[in-house]
């Protein structure tokens, strides 16, 4: 039995589930996961199922083709737990991409991490040590356009389906952020007040905040408005120092992101305009 997800989204009316379950049924397929929502306020239907079936992907996908159709359904059917090609980008810190490397090498992030790429040089080792290729990319003002256009030829050249800045301290172009629109998650501290620019679990100290956290979201051209796929909190109080804010904050910003690709790489997310959809 080969298992495959189904996840899609189109405006919501009757007679959707049937449909797809019954084109899933005449290819003999078993549904083992479902969920589904509606969301009332844009009219859009979502839906993600998961399945057994004895069919090939491609059997299947001409059965569901006329299904789409008739709903206008933007869809997607893989198989489920393969392995996501995904690159990570890094700057200085390690503490995102080391986790995510950890997590590959565990077998529990169904990702297969392609190469690491940094506008720095200091993670090569970190990439090296899980035997991953390391690509050097720095980025100034005056080069940031043909470092943008090495980034794009290394997704194309790899095939990579998913991007992950994990701490990745560059702002993309909006013309880069519409080129990997819905295929590259961000991770970003997140406070209220919300700390901008250097050292914020400092500022975040001085202001004695009460939580602390961190927010995976999908990069768009507005920086740091994507929709938001997981966030993560901790309670922190006056005993905490700036460097055990620090190290919190890491914990929540690893925890959170992983999730976030996790539930990516398992077509768990979905767009609802601004809004991300995800079942869990």
């Amino acid at each position: 039995m080969n298992r495959h997800v189904l996840s899609l989204s189109c405006p919501d009316g009757p007679g959707i589930v049937h449909a797809v379950s019954g084109a899933i049924a005449a290819e003999g397929g078993n549904i083992t996961e479902s969920h589904q929502f509606g969301a009332a306020d844009t009219g859009n239907f979502f839906m993600r199922v998961e399945f057994e079936a004895e069919a090939q992907t491609d059997a299947i996908r001409a059965k569901l083709a006329p299904v789409a159709e008739r709903f206008a359904m933007d869809w997607n059917l893989d198989i489920a737990g393969r392995p996501m090609r995904t690159l990570v980008m890094v700057s200085t810190a390690a503490h995102c991409v080391n986790d995510l490397l950890v997590r590959e090498r565990a077998g529990t992030l169904p990702v297969d991490i392609v190469a690491v790429a940094g506008n720095h040089d200091v993670l090569r080792d970190v990439a090296e040590f899980y035997d991953k290729p390391f690509v050097h990319i720095p980025v100034t003002p005056e080069t940031k356009a043909d470092a943008e256009a090495a980034l794009l030829a290394l997704v194309d050249e790899l095939d990579v389906e998913l991007v992950v800045l994990a701490r990745y301290m560059q702002i993309l172009s909006p013309e880069l952020a519409h080129a990997l629109h819905g295929r590259a998650i961000n991770i970003h501290h997140s406070f209220l007040p919300s700390f901008k620019g250097a050292r914020p679990y400092y500022q975040a100290h001085d202001r004695g905040v009460k939580l602390i956290g961190a927010t995976a979201h999908y990069v768009t051209a507005e920086l740091d408005e994507g929709p938001i796929i997981e966030q993560d909190v901790e309670r922190v109080d006056h005993t905490f120092t700036p460097e055990t804010l620090t190290a919190s904050g890491a914990d929540a910003e690893r925890r959170a992101l992983a999730r976030a690709v996790r539930w990516h790489a398992e077509h768990r997310v979905l767009l609802d305009g601004h809004r991300a959809i995800v079942f869990k």
